[in-house]
């Protein structure tokens, strides 16, 4: 019998950050579906139902907070761990998304993919 693949949605619109998290995600494992918006990251959790979330706050359509909110609430979602990926890491940001369930964060600016591939197997194995 075969393990199967954990599965990771990222929902981010820097096309540059979501390719790199993807690959380097793939690299070690992992199944991963992208989505460029918070509406299209929805519908795909929906049919998908993942693992694991990496979400952007920042988004057209749906931002990350919004999309957050709907995760949670939703009794079939709400307890697919989220990773925030943020370009601020304003701490009123952090606060907000820890009130909302969120498990962990990482800011682009400075994030290694080592980092987040910890992050990811810290939450997910």
């Amino acid at each position: 019998m075969t393990d199967v693949a954990k599965k990771i949605l990222i929902i981010e619109d820097e096309e540059i950050i979501s390719n790199l998290l993807a690959k380097k995600l793939s690299q070690v494992g992992y199944e991963v579906k992208t989505a460029f918006n918070g509406q299209e990251g929805l519908e795909i959790l929906e049919q998908e139902k993942p693992d694991l979330v990496l979400i952007d706050i920042v988004m057209p359509k749906k931002d990350g907070f919004e999309t957050i909110s709907e995760v949670k609430g939703d009794p079939t979602l709400k307890d697919i761990p989220i990773i925030i990926i943020s370009n601020s890491g304003q701490p009123v940001e952090l606060d907000k998304a820890k009130e909302m369930g969120v498990n962990d964060w990482f800011i682009k600016t400075d994030f290694d993919p080592q980092e987040v591939i910890q992050k990811v197997k810290k939450q997910i194995g």
